[in-house]
């Protein structure tokens, strides 16, 4: 995980409402609702563009009191339980391999478990930079599913984001309106990562 604080982006339609931490989002999305409470807001997790929940009941203090430490979720992950080495962060899970598989594993220095490690380790730092890339693109797309879904050109500018054709994608995306094509552009950046 890096040390960059996560940010979200609260939406109403095609246009932006706020940037920045969780609460300043959910705080400026608070004010729009109070506003205007016919209007949904739609609030993303700029990573992952993931859409958060925030609970908008009652006065700015009560949402802010619900958010509570929200503001930087950690991943779903499972709690270590039973077989494993939990102290080190050691999760005991099933993996399902053919017989041949097992026998290799199973003569390796250290056995199946040291050599499974070491094998995810080594496919972790030689496709870092393929899987940044994969993670961008995928929420790039979560985003454009979710707010520019109905947009001109939106099937067309998917195709070109998984070929990796960022030429293609930003011209596609010139007809959208100005704040969901401004984030599309952001999102763009590390999508397109691998471009020469």
């Amino acid at each position: 995980m890096s040390d960059v604080p996560r940010t979200f982006t609260a939406f109403t339609g095609h246009r932006l409402i706020a940037s920045g931490s969780l609460s300043s989002v959910a705080e400026a999305a608070k004010e729009w609702l109070d506003r205007d409470e016919g209007t949904p807001v739609l609030i993303l997790d700029d990573e992952t563009c993931r859409i958060v929940e925030v609970d908008f009941r009652g006065t700015l203090e009560d949402v802010l009191k619900r958010l509570g430490d929200s503001s930087d979720p950690v991943p779903d992950r499972p709690e270590p339980r039973g077989p494993g080495r939990p102290k080190l962060g050691v999760i005991a899970r099933e993996v399902t391999l053919l017989p041949r598989h097992w026998e290799w594993l199973n003569a390796q220095p250290g056995g199946a478990s040291v050599a499974l490690r070491k094998l995810v380790e080594e496919a972790r730092r030689g496709n870092g930079s393929k899987d940044r890339v994969r993670q961008a693109q995928e929420a790039l797309y979560r985003f454009m599913s979710a707010l520019a879904g109905d947009e001109v050109g939106f099937e067309e500018a998917s195709r070109a984001l998984f070929a990796g054709d960022r030429k293609l994608f930003m011209a596609l995306i010139q007809l959208w309106p100005k704040d969901l094509r401004a984030y599309a552009e952001r999102l763009a950046g590390p999508a397109f990562a691998d471009e020469p």
